[in-house]
């Protein structure tokens, strides 16, 4: 029986989990070797959150790391999580500025690409897929994990069999919250597996305690590989450890057979990541450390929680806590029973929050409007007569069910417009700094003025880094003017 394939995702997931995606590229090119030759399956290395954290508060160009790190880690497949049609931002880019992001990485050697779509809308993952394809990347069609009465194992595997069919090299089941019970992980995991042709990998993180028991099913059912980090960035809200991951399936038929010195390297990698962890104390938080329970009855990303409860307090509505909270599968059933990631999680709290504070679908915020008139895709269900009659008034424009990127009301800035913007600017105007400038064009032209100022960065063990977090993870802002008074809630980004 083959071994089950192990990827780790320290790099990536790991600090955005749990130190709010503020590990710098030199803390982490000292392990990078150890790590290329320890023999995993896949370094996750880039994506997610950390194209906008480390440019927004780390001052690196993007593909500088990703250039930094393909070096420091040669032998070893990199991957990285793709938005779909949102790249790695919260918005639709046109086709051709996707196309751009997926070859240019490719170009500085990103090998896999792992693409989602917030509502599990295919038609959002369609030109990702066939971008990495054209440029002889592996796309890897990712199925995002949640749980409502219009979800079920069948459609999650129907799924499956329609992103293989788009020409996916493997499929992921993702498990953004940790929600996943083992049962239920092996009944989708099975059925991927009887009816697909292609690798079946799963990803989950340990929020609720629920993720090395749902890897240890996933792994009876057939899955091909798993995702997994390394301590002190692992656990809670971040995947199972490799170290504790590996004491699980000793004497499993499908363990991978893993020697005394590959066992001492962990210890050695997590040693040096002690002082790293250490030294982003004022970004690691002891509520993503230990298990929440609290996510499996909101099923929210656990970060989510304890920011969201720091941002009540600002709005003196701490005691309405659970208020909120109950509030989030009604908005869910109201917008469709979307799965709850990046950037839906964040929408659909910040409208429970509304709904408390002003009463039911009384101010509903352009981010949720858009939901309910089709601008983020098609949901699995269909959405509230009532909220889209509401959201269409207060929205002034009508639903749409075509691909969002396609409705005539979308206003798109394509390549050529983009490096015409840059030159103007005397800015480079190539191809990476183009699709970086789609997305966070305040943040590139801030380090373009700031790329000659020297930063430093101390290595472990030193002391900690002085900077001031607003919170303890990537935040998501939503403001909203109502009555003439400006009220803003932030929620934090965990995917």
């Amino acid at each position: 029986m083959k071994s089950v394939q192990l990827n780790n995702n320290v790099l990536r997931d790991g600090h955005q989990s749990l130190a709010a995606t503020r590990m710098r590229t030199e803390q982490m090119l000292p392990v990078c070797e150890q790590l290329d030759n320890w023999g995993f399956g896949a370094l996750e290395t880039w994506g997610g959150a950390t194209i906008d954290s480390g440019l927004r508060f780390l001052d690196e160009f993007p593909f500088d790391r990703l250039d930094a790190l393909k070096k420091a880690c040669p032998k070893t497949p990199h991957m990285m999580l793709l938005r779909g049609q949102n790249i790695v931002q919260y918005a639709h880019f046109p086709d051709d500025v996707v196309q751009a992001f997926i070859k240019t990485s490719a170009d500085h050697g990103m090998n896999i690409f792992r693409i989602f779509d917030a509502l599990n809308d295919t038609r959002n993952m369609q030109c990702a897929i066939a971008a990495c394809k054209a440029v002889g990347a592996k796309a890897h069609g990712t199925i995002c994990f949640t749980s409502s009465p219009v979800h079920s194992a069948a459609k999650f595997i129907a799924m499956g069999v329609e992103l293989e069919k788009m020409g996916c090299d493997a499929i992921v089941l993702k498990d953004m919250a940790g929600l996943i019970a083992p049962m239920e992980t092996f009944k989708i995991i099975d059925g991927l597996k009887q009816v697909l042709k292609v690798p079946v990998w799963i990803h989950t993180h340990d929020t609720a305690g629920l993720g090395a028991s749902a890897y240890m099913s996933a792994i009876d059912a057939g899955v091909d590989a798993i995702d997994l980090s390394i301590s002190p960035f692992a656990n809670g809200t971040g995947q199972p450890d490799t170290m504790r991951m590996l004491a699980m399936l000793k004497g499993h038929a499908r363990c991978p057979k893993v020697t005394e010195a590959q066992l001492n390297t962990l210890k050695d990698i997590r040693h040096y990541l002690n002082g790293v962890y250490a030294q982003l104390s004022d970004f690691t938080g002891h509520k993503n450390e230990v298990i929440d329970t609290d996510t499996l009855e909101y099923q929210v990303p656990g970060g989510m929680l304890s920011n969201f409860r720091t941002q009540l307090k600002e709005q003196k509505m701490e005691d309405q806590f659970e208020d909120v909270f109950r509030e989030i599968p009604v908005v869910r059933e109201a917008l469709g029973w979307i799965p709850l990631v990046t950037p839906t999680s964040q929408i659909v709290g910040m409208q429970a929050f509304l709904n408390v504070k002003f009463g039911r679908w009384k101010q509903i915020s352009p981010q949720a409007a858009d939901i309910a008139l089709g601008y983020y895709g098609r949901t699995p269900a269909a959405v509230s007569t009532e909220v889209q009659q509401l959201a269409s008034k207060q929205a002034g424009k009508d639903p749409i069910t075509c691909r969002p990127v396609d409705s005539s009301d979308a206003k798109h800035k394509h390549m050529d417009d983009l490096r015409k913007e840059l030159k103007a600017k005397n800015m480079p105007s190539d191809d990476e700094h183009c699709v970086i400038h789609a997305m966070f064009p305040q943040q590139l032209e801030a380090h373009f003025k700031n790329k000659n100022k020297p930063v430093s960065v101390s290595v472990p063990v030193g002391a900690a880094t002085t900077a001031t977090p607003t919170s303890h993870g990537p935040v998501k802002r939503y403001a909203l003017n109502v009555n003439g008074k400006r009220i803003e809630v932030g929620v934090e980004e965990i995917v």
